[in-house]
């Protein structure tokens, strides 16, 4: 799996392509090509027999650089990695961040191309494929792409629960530019999988990642939300960043409902002895639905203030003495 990351910490589900079925798309893409190179030149020098041998000449390599060198490289371009060969075999070639190629990372490809398969028929680019990590030949690397697997299972995607409702814009002042994507990429990886683990280890590897996070961002992490409440809305709240940098500070983040705080994730509710307390100031307003856990006995509910009733409203008259 390619370890490619995206401003929300979601992995993207790319495969770097392995060599025989690279080897297949590349000799597809050359049959094709040389089927219309032996077509078109010799339409061409059918209309051109009262040329000399020199004209006859040029125009051979002409044809030969426009269909074998221009050809590959104007397909890649407007298909976006897409060419004949790849299409069926199911690849594409893409940048090293994931987007589609340019003209540029096509016309670097194709140049190299002609030197590492067409005059070494492929030895080179071979090695280079095998030597490389993620299987890219001299053309990759020199151009930054990386040709990839379209065609892949449909796996189920994991479900990140949301943050406790009294937890929504606590952490809209944390720094969050120095957390990298790895760690980013852990926490939502754990939040996926948290109702999968024995409650113990999952409240272990809570408290690691919630201090690891509170150490790159500056700002300890609070000792009254269960850190894994901590990481989700954290994570939720870098989330809405990138949302309202992509579409405008005014896009709205949808929520899905929130679980009970106290039974947060499904599993990873504190171990015996470590009540749940909200924050100060905060009633616990217990979710409806019989799925849920009640309210615990270890939360206290905060009153309402008395609203004072024999005062006169203020109206900023004074009466006469």
């Amino acid at each position: 799996m390619s370890e490619l990351v995206t401003g929300e910490a979601v992995a993207l589900e790319l495969r770097p392509a392995k060599l025989p079925s690279r080897a297949l798309a590349v000799l597809l893409d050359l049959a094709v090509a040389l089927i219309a190179y032996l077509v078109v030149t010799t339409g061409v020098v059918i209309a051109t027999a009262s040329l000399d041998e020199a004209a006859q000449t040029a125009l051979s390599i002409a044809m030969f650089v426009l269909l074998l060198v221009g050809g590959p490289i104007a397909v890649e371009t407007l298909s976006h990695g897409r060419s004949l060969g790849k299409l069926a075999c199911g690849l594409r070639v893409v940048r090293d961040d994931g987007g589609p190629i340019r003209f540029r990372h096509a016309l670097v490809r194709g140049l190299i191309g002609v030197i590492e398969i067409l005059m070494t028929l492929g030895v080179v680019a071979v090695i280079a494929s095998l030597v490389s990590a993620r299987g890219r030949r001299l053309g990759d690397v020199f151009a930054g792409t990386l040709v990839v697997r379209e065609r892949i299972p449909v796996t189920r995607t994991g479900f990140v629960p949301p943050p406790p409702p009294w937890l929504a814009g606590r952490f809209a002042g944390l720094d969050l530019s120095a957390v990298p994507d790895g760690l980013w990429l852990a926490i939502r990886q754990y939040l996926t999988r948290m109702q999968q683990l024995d409650p113990q280890v999952a409240w272990s590897m809570a408290e690691r990642l919630a201090t690891d996070l509170a150490g790159r961002t500056g700002a300890p992490a609070p000792h009254d939300v269960p850190p894994a409440a901590y990481l989700a809305a954290v994570l939720q709240e870098r989330q809405a960043r990138e949302a309202r940098r992509a579409f405008g500070n005014g896009a709205a983040v949808a929520v899905p409902p929130a679980p009970a705080p106290a039974a947060y994730g499904g599993g990873v509710a504190a171990p015996a002895g470590v009540p749940y307390v909200p924050p100060a100031g905060v009633p616990y307003v217990p979710p409806t639905g019989a799925e849920h856990s009640p309210v615990p006995s270890d939360v206290v509910r905060q009153p309402a203030p008395p609203v004072p009733q024999d005062e006169p409203p203020a109206t900023g008259f004074a009466p006469p003495a």
